[in-house]
């Protein structure tokens, strides 16, 4: 009798608890990782010929509120069809009532790993732009994150850019005279059917997010009332986070901290960070699209809606955008001006 290597029945064991999906379709290949939901695993679709990325609750039971918020990942993933958002190809349920969904494998970096290879504002700003779209793209239908940090953004193979973990997402009302609700809030009212499965709303006194990236309003356990200004807050320490290898504590820390690097970023810039990281959400941007319209601003050499300028400033502000042209003209005027020496009598 051969006996087996201590790893490979390590394997064998780790194969064992794979969950059974349906033969004929997927073939699991490895885990990717287990997070509190449930576990994401690498799989073949056999039809398609195809690798992708299937994601199976924890929960031991159909009706719990983890299965709740899986099958509410899976629907708000469905329905933000953006090139920064995985796609959803599949869902359904195991023999054992737990459910899955399947989605697209990205292949990529970490955005730690990105960051580490391409330093400097420019490729900060750059990565940035692309984080914060895709959160303007999610507000615009009406949908608040609630959990961004670095270790939900990856960096695919040819540049994309991808929000991930939607989990913890809520909807908002349609008409925003109404507290914002859970995104498993209309099912929750709703008798449940085999199509929708019904989780609770976030209780007050609930924290959701990631310290460091939390906005005031969650770190106080008011995440039933957070907003698209609680995401603001997130993109603000997601973009310090990029300039400064660290989270803010505060945002005073962050002004300071952004003071002391060098290079040191523009009065600009700092201003749009601070605004992002105001502790009262009134005082953030409303949403992540003003937050994109005041960064390209900021990027095409434009006055930016969070600094209002001293005329040095936008003096300033105007010898760095048109530089080349100053410095041409200048050299053009003093040619003129030897050239003019020269023909004196």
């Amino acid at each position: 009798m051969t006996r087996l290597a201590d790893d490979a029945i390590a394997r064998l064991r780790a194969a064992a608890t794979w969950p059974a999906l349906p033969p004929d379709r997927y073939e699991i290949r490895r885990p990717l990782g287990r997070g509190g939901m449930g576990a994401v695993y690498a799989a073949y679709d056999r039809r398609l010929e195809r690798e992708v990325a299937i994601k199976v609750s924890n929960a031991p039971a159909p009706s719990g509120p983890l299965e709740a918020r899986l099958r509410q990942e899976a629907r708000v993933l469905a329905h933000l069809e953006h090139p920064g958002i995985v796609p959803v190809h599949d869902a359904g349920a195991l023999e054992d009532g737990r459910w899955f969904y399947v989605m697209k494998y990205v292949r990529g970096a970490t955005l730690s790993q990105h960051v580490a290879a391409h330093a400097g504002e420019a490729a900060a700003l750059a990565v940035f732009e692309r984080i914060a779209e895709t959160v303007a793209f999610a507000h615009a239908a009406g949908v608040v994150h609630r959990d961004l940090k670095p270790s939900n953004i990856m960096v695919g193979a040819f540049g994309e850019v991808l929000v991930l973990d939607w989990g913890v997402a809520k909807r908002l009302p349609p008409a925003r005279t109404e507290p914002a609700v859970d995104i498993d809030d209309a099912a929750r009212r709703s008798p449940p059917t085999a199509e929708s499965s019904a989780g609770p709303a976030t209780a007050s006194g609930t924290r959701m997010g990631t310290p460091g990236f939390m906005a005031p309003e969650q770190q106080r356990g008011d995440a039933a009332s957070a907003g698209p200004a609680a995401d603001v807050y997130a993109l603000g320490a997601l973009l310090f986070w990029l300039l400064a290898g660290t989270p803010p504590a505060t945002a005073e820390g962050a002004a300071r901290g952004l003071a002391a690097l060098q290079p040191r970023p523009s009065r600009r810039l700092r201003a749009i960070i601070g605004r992002c990281l105001a502790e009262s959400d009134g005082a953030r941007y409303p949403d992540a699209a003003a937050l994109v319209d005041d960064l390209g601003r900021y990027r095409a050499g434009l006055a930016v809606q969070a600094h209002p300028e001293s005329v040095l400033e936008r003096a300033g502000r105007f010898l760095d955008r048109y530089r080349a042209f100053i410095l041409l003209l200048a050299a053009y005027l003093a040619m003129r001006a030897f050239f003019a020496w020269l023909r004196r009598p």
